[in-house]
C-alpha cells in the first residue's frame, strides 16, 4: 500500500544523484558560502575554507560516480567516509545520499538509521534535517514498522509553515489506509485533495484514493 504514496520517491528517491545534486547542491554551497563570509577573519581563513569546500565537491562527485557506475557499496562507503569529515552542506548531501543507496540496495534499517543520524545534527540547516525526517518516515513505512515509530517522525512536520508538510500528510493518510483506519485516512486525503497550496500530484492522487475507496465526489 505505501508504494502507492510516493511524492518523494518522485522528487528524491527514485531520482539519480547527479539530479539531487542539481537540485540541493546551489543551496547547500550558497548557505556555505554565508557561514564562510560571515565568519572569516582573514584572507587565509577564506582560502582555506573555499579549498576544503573544493575537496568535499570533488571527494562527493566521485562518490555519486561509482554509486551510478554500479559500485554502490564503494560508493556508499565514500560517502559515508565524507559525511563524518565534511562541513555542514556537504555532510548534509552525503548522508541523504548515502542512505538513499542503502535503500535502492534494500537496506533499509540502516538508511533509516542514517537518516534519523541526519534529523538530529543540529549542525545542518533544518529543511534538511526535516527531509531527512520524512524520508526515514516513509523508509519505515516501506518496512511495516508500528505505527507509533512511523508517526512520532511525521508530527513535527505537519505543522503549516514546514514545506514538506504535504509530504507528510500523505504519508499520514498512508499510514491510516494500512493500519485500517478509514476515517483518518478520509480526513488527510480529503485536506491534501482540496489544498491549493500542495503539489499538484499530491493533490491528484489524494483525490484518486478518495475515489478509489469511495469517498471521492
Amino acid at each position: 500500500m505505501a508504494d502507492v504514496f510516493n511524492e518523494v520517491d518522485e522528487e528524491i528517491r527514485q531520482e539519480h544523484y547527479k539530479k539531487l545534486w542539481k537540485k540541493y547542491g546551489k543551496y547547500v554551497v550558497a548557505l556555505a558560502v554565508v557561514v564562510v563570509l560571515g565568519t572569516a577573519g582573514n584572507v587565509g581563513w577564506t582560502e582555506y575554507r573555499t579549498a576544503t569546500r573544493e575537496s568535499e565537491s570533488v571527494r562527493f562527485i566521485a562518490a555519486v560516480n561509482l554509486v551510478e557506475s554500479g559500485e554502490s557499496g564503494q560508493g556508499a562507503a565514500a560517502l559515508a567516509a565524507l559525511a563524518d569529515d565534511a562541513g555542514a552542506g556537504y555532510r548534509a548531501l552525503s548522508r541523504l545520499s548515502q542512505a538513499a543507496t542503502l535503500r535502492e540496495s534494500g537496506d533499509l534499517s540502516l538508511a533509516v538509521s542514517i537518516y534519523d543520524r541526519l534529523s538530529t545534527d543540529g549542525g545542518v540547516d533544518q529543511h534538511l534535517r526535516d527531509l531527512a525526517r520524512l524520508l526515514a518516515a516513509q523508509t519505515l513505512l516501506d518496512l511495516g514498522t508500528a505505527s507509533e515509530d512511523v508517526a512520532s517522525r511525521l508530527a513535527p512536520l505537519l505543522k503549516d509553515e514546514n514545506p514538506w508538510r504535504h509530504s507528510a500528510r500523505e504519508l499520514r493518510g498512508a499510514l491510516a489506509l494500512q493500519d485500517g483506519d478509514m476515517e483518518t485516512a478520509k480526513r488527510e486525503f480529503t485536506t491534501l485533495s482540496d489544498d491549493l497550496t500542495a503539489p499538484p500530484g499530491i493533490r491528484a492522487r489524494a483525490a484518486e484514493l478518495l475515489a478509489a475507496t469511495g469517498h471521492g465526489g
